[in-house]
């Protein structure tokens, strides 16, 4: 059960709604810092090594515990300490709405008192709570609730969120199905390595990408748009 919900759940066809957003990709290619097949190949390393090593990464890894644990006061902080994180504001409104959309559908296909209560959260607290969840807060819950591994949960959104890239890329910029899973998979090469030393770790969330920071909070300004950030 823990292969097939996992592989549910990673499916690019779940409605999460992860397809409109480019997490400001789409505004770098505008820009020209992001036009060839190398500049797509550091953009991902950014990513995996930045964003899901050091932010996204961390967020899954803490946000399973405290599902697992019913530990709603942690839960509560982390999602905070990721949105405040978020110079964007787009960013936080786009993992917002998939992450209470990927728990919405989780809890009708597979349903959990764990869910159910962070649902009910979300809706009690509404905008003045600031929870969401976030998308990393909310995958972390699918997966402690389906009992896979909490390992294997970080592993899964790294994918998940390096192939939505990929896919934007495709998108966005001349390069072909087999040139961008070419990179996409050297890129899962050390995905692994990243996701052992967020379980050493073990620390709390931090961010330091300016650079997609900048590109996600200038997407509003890109004249015509594809992506919703």
């Amino acid at each position: 059960m823990e292969e097939i919900a996992l592989l549910h759940l990673c499916d690019s066809l779940f409605p999460v709604g992860a397809f409109a957003y480019s997490d400001g990709l789409e505004s770098a290619t505008t820009a020209g810092q992001v036009v060839t097949a190398d500049d797509l190949r550091a953009w991902m390393e950014a990513c995996r090594d930045e964003s899901i090593g050091r932010t996204e990464g961390p967020a899954v890894w803490q946000s399973w515990a405290a599902f697992r644990d019913a530990d709603w006061n942690t839960l509560l902080t982390l999602d905070d300490e990721l949105t405040a994180l978020r110079p964007s504001a787009s960013v936080r409104r786009s993992s917002r709405a998939m992450g209470v959309r990927l728990l919405t559908t989780w809890q009708a296909l597979y349903p959990d008192a764990r869910i159910e209560q962070a649902l009910a959260l979300a809706r009690r607290g509404g905008r003045e709570s600031g929870f969401g969840p976030t998308l990393p807060v909310a995958f972390g819950g699918a997966c402690a609730c389906a009992g896979v591994a909490r390992r294997r949960a970080v592993a899964a959104f790294a994918y998940t969120r390096l192939a939505a890239t990929v896919s934007a890329a495709m998108r966005l910029i001349a390069i072909g199905q087999s040139e961008a899973h070419a990179i996409l998979a050297r890129t899962l090469d050390r995905v692994p390595d990243v996701v052992d030393d967020i379980a050493r770790r073990d620390a709390r969330i931090e961010s330091f990408a300016p650079a997609a920071d900048v590109a996600a909070m200038t997407q509003q300004y890109v004249h015509s748009r594809l992506f919703r950030s």
